[in-house]
């Protein structure tokens, strides 16, 4: 069993919160790397790490209240997302903040490896119905980095969900994601394997929705 480990949690997930919401104000510098009539996903450098941020766009048929549990909830995530082999929630912080631990499954072909995340999340809500999921990568004593997995470091990222003007039951839904994959990996092959993570996020978020939501 996974043991909280003692940090200011409260604090990382404001600080992250504004992170979010500054990107997601953020209209200069974006270069599209993949497009569809539906989903756009951009990137440029990024102000955490020598890699770049990418931005996913796409809308989905449902209220931001009913989408952000969807979205990190283990009852939901374990389902729709096929990135991930493993999704749960280590623990509670309080009504708006956990602890999440995730695996994906390898991809670019296996030429990446499976990554192994934990990640404090926290939902903030702001006016207007827009509602925010922030994620950044935390040390959790009693989850130690092991053998099974390289571990992965996510930068500040997050999920920005604001109710359509024109149909207030669908959203418009941004991502952002700035992750350290680790290993000894080209920066070729993750820049080009990060865009379609993004792109495919947001497809299966918009399958999982009519699937599994009443």
């Amino acid at each position: 069993m996974c043991r909280r480990q003692e940090m200011d949690y409260q604090k990382t997930a404001a600080d992250v919160a504004q992170k979010i919401l500054s990107y997601s104000q953020d209209t200069s510098g974006w270069k599209v790397s993949k497009s569809t009539k539906n989903i756009v996903v951009s990137w440029k450098p990024s102000k955490e790490y020598s890699g770049n941020i990418y931005r996913g766009e796409g809308i989905i048929e449902e209220t931001p209240e009913k989408l952000v549990p969807f979205l990190y909830l283990a009852e939901y995530r374990s389902k729709w997302d096929k990135a991930l082999q493993f999704y749960d929630i280590l623990e509670h912080i309080d009504k708006d903040t956990v602890i999440c631990h995730s695996i994906s499954h390898s991809y670019g072909m296996g030429l990446i490896s499976s990554r192994e995340f934990i990640d404090l999340v926290h939902i903030k809500r702001y006016d207007e119905g827009v509602i925010t999921t922030n994620s950044i990568s935390v040390d959790y004593a009693g989850c130690p980095v092991s053998s099974s997995h390289v571990r992965g470091f996510n930068n500040p990222c997050g999920y920005v969900c604001s109710p359509l003007p024109e149909n207030p039951e669908h959203s418009k839904l941004v991502v952002f994601i700035q992750p350290e994959l680790g290993g000894l990996l080209p920066r070729s092959l993750v820049e080009t394997a990060l865009p379609n993570n993004v792109f495919n996020l947001i497809k299966d978020t918009k399958e999982g929705v009519k699937k599994l939501l009443p």
